[in-house]
């Protein structure tokens, strides 16, 4: 298998070096980061990318509008999306997974939450 690429798009610089960090502990792994939707728009256009993890809250696009893009493109409408956001309330869960999203996280994100949810996405015969 070749080595994955995953898009981490979160608009706090802090919020998302922690993710990449702990998505730096899979073998094989690359990772880009975008600031917003806008900014993954543009990385998907241009990139390889196996699975997007997405913040919800973030300024000129939102997680939620990135969701349905990437659903809306034939292209990458099977990507694996995970929304992770302080966003907690059962009905902005229902929103993200009725958009699209195939996994919603709850922030402070748990490194070994967001790895398992990563591997049973990409690779669902370890489940």
């Amino acid at each position: 298998m070749s080595a994955l690429t995953l898009l981490v798009v979160e608009d706090s610089p802090l919020v998302r070096q922690l993710i990449a960090f702990t998505l730096r502990r899979l073998r094989d792994c690359r990772v880009v980061e975008a600031v917003d939707g806008v900014d993954a728009l543009k990385k998907l256009a241009s990139e390889r990318i196996d699975l997007v993890i997405t913040d919800i809250n973030m300024p000129m696009m939102d997680g939620l509008k990135l969701v349905t893009h990437i659903r809306g493109n034939a292209r990458t409408k099977d990507l694996p999306i995970i929304i992770v956001t302080t966003e907690g309330a059962e009905e902005d869960r229902r929103r993200g997974l009725a958009l699209g999203a195939n996994a919603y996280i709850p922030k402070p994100v748990q490194p070994s939450d967001l790895l398992k949810t990563i591997t049973s996405l990409l690779d669902p015969s370890r489940n």
